[in-house]
């Protein structure tokens, strides 16, 4: 008998176009060569039709802002090769990015390798009340980004089973943990691996107009707080009030699993101990970190302002200190359960990590040559300041433009995974044309996290969805891309929406986006 086909309703057909066309574009690491290839080609014919435009602009050798005439320089002439040639090896190793998300792997590294993350998660699940279980998932989620593997593969599952041994649906834990994990993706109290890798690309985008302009890992550190207090509370009420009475009660007899992989855990005594030991040292150590920021005359401050923020070796030094936090503790946890032996273990363990950054070093490579051909050849600098005249002859209100951005930003997401690789790409164009219209890099970067963490969770070309459906085929093996996307697009418009608003506050009142940084230059 011939099977009928089942016909697929409207979400299932856009999910279908959507996974469609997402599949049909290029591995990063291609994409950027042919951007850089369009770019030389863009060079070329700008150069030809005289493209230009003029604007106020930082003359880079007196270093004053003058009225100026910028042209297209030619990349396919002979001093254009010339420079293509000679400049990849710096290209390469003076990216930004590149140097801060490498240090920052080897504390996340020892922190996942040791088992220090995961057992902190699930110590805190194993101890929170009921009435809170819902809010704690979502937070950690929100947490765990600051090493996102292990919110992909040990809260999401965990959340499963936490929600399963309060009676409730494990699915719907399941969606609070990716809620919070993907969709909270740019929210954290803490500094993490996004920070120094967008803020990096950033700064690469604001030279363009102003060579000096640096981006910090933490200019949007308060604004993200904030980020993570309005995504718990949302991710909560879209939890307890649409996803949980949508799934229901839940039928045992769908699982796929054991009954010990039902049951949450138990740390054994030798984890407890190991957790408590390196959680002292880690809270003594951030204690020690403030007790050195107090004298006025401390190494950490600036050496002629005093300041703890503009210029202090606190702010340049960050990212070391990020990693040593991760580190200390993560190594001596490793070495009270028996994961670290000896040195060699630690060190093997170091390597393991960056052996993880491949493909991010090969994407590194191209994206650099990429943005600095970009910069070369002027079209960043026209399209900005082309790009700034038309939007401030329009009239456009600023909060609401970036909530226009926001939307685009999201939209793209739909289509390309990669955080850092949409960056690359929308830094160059968007940070300079925004900087024309008074408007921080750091503001421009926040609307963008904004847009890349809310459609996360509903598009089936993130890295871990994949992994996330056969999570849930463990419970209900009728799951489908359909299941998922339904119960996570709540979550989805829910954190778009707020988060905007929580944006055009923040636009509104003013308020620094992180130490040291506004909304406006």
């Amino acid at each position: 008998m011939e099977k009928t086909k089942r016909k697929k309703n409207f979400l299932n057909r856009t999910l279908d176009r959507v996974e469609i066309a997402g599949n049909k574009l290029p591995h990063p690491v291609t994409l950027f060569f042919y951007l850089a290839i369009f770019v030389l080609l863009l060079s070329f014919i700008g150069a030809s039709v005289e493209w230009s435009a003029s604007g106020e602009i930082l003359n880079r050798v007196t270093n004053e802002v003058e009225m100026q005439k910028i042209t297209v320089n030619n990349l396919l002439s002979k001093e254009g090769l010339v420079y293509i040639l000679t400049s990849m090896l710096s290209n390469f190793t003076g990216f930004a990015p590149l140097g801060v998300v490498l240090v920052v792997t080897f504390g996340i590294g020892m922190a996942e390798g040791s088992g220090f993350i995961s057992a902190a998660v699930k110590k805190t699940v194993s101890v929170t009340p009921k009435r809170l279980i819902v809010p704690v998932v979502v937070f950690l989620g929100i947490m765990s980004n600051v090493a996102s593997v292990v919110g992909y593969v040990v809260l999401v599952p965990l959340g499963a089973i936490i929600f399963m041994s309060y009676n409730k649906h494990p699915l719907a834990g399941m969606a609070a943990a990716f809620a919070g994990a993907s969709g909270g993706f740019s929210a954290n109290l803490l500094i993490g691996a996004i920070d120094p890798l967008l803020s990096g690309i950033s700064t690469e985008g604001a030279r363009i107009l102003d060579p000096s302009y640096v981006v910090d890992p933490t200019g949007n550190w308060f604004f993200m707080m904030a980020s993570t207090v309005v995504i718990t509370i949302v991710g909560t009420i879209i939890t307890e009030k649409i996803v949980e009475p949508r799934l229901g009660i839940y039928d045992k007899s769908k699982a796929q699993v054991t009954q010990s992989e039902m049951e949450l855990g138990n740390m054994s005594q030798i984890e407890n101990k190991a957790l408590k030991v390196s959680s002292i040292v880690l809270f003594a150590m951030l204690i020690g970190l403030f007790l050195l920021c107090i004298p006025k005359t401390s190494f950490l401050r600036n050496i002629q302002t005093g300041s703890l923020v503009s210029g202090s070796a606190l702010m340049k030094g960050i990212i070391p200190i990020i990693t040593i936090m991760f580190f200390v503790p993560s190594v001596i946890y490793g070495k009270i359960t028996g994961v670290y032996k000896s040195e060699k273990d630690i060190a093997a363990q170091m390597g393991k990590s960056m052996s993880t950054m491949g493909g991010y070093i090969a994407l590194a490579f191209v994206a650099s040559q990429f943005i600095s051909y970009f910069e070369k050849t002027n079209i960043g600098i026209i399209i900005a300041l082309k790009g700034a005249k038309f939007l401030g002859s329009i009239g456009i209100w600023p909060p609401l433009l970036m909530v226009i951005f926001v939307i685009l930003a999201s939209l793209l997401n739909l289509f390309m995974g990669s955080a850092s690789a949409k960056w690359v790409i929308m830094a160059p164009v968007f940070i300079p044309m925004f900087m024309g219209l008074n408007i921080s890099p750091e503001m421009t970067q926040a609307a963008f996290r904004i847009g890349d963490s809310s459609t996360n969770i509903i598009t089936p070309l993130m890295d871990y969805f994949p992994l996330i459906l056969a999570f849930a085929k463990k419970y209900d093996e009728d799951t489908g891309i359909g299941t998922m996307i339904s119960t996570m697009l709540p979550y989805s418009v829910g954190f778009l929406i707020f988060w905007a608003v929580l944006l055009v506050i923040w636009m509104v009142l003013g308020l620094p986006l992180g130490p040291g940084v506004g909304v406006y230059m």
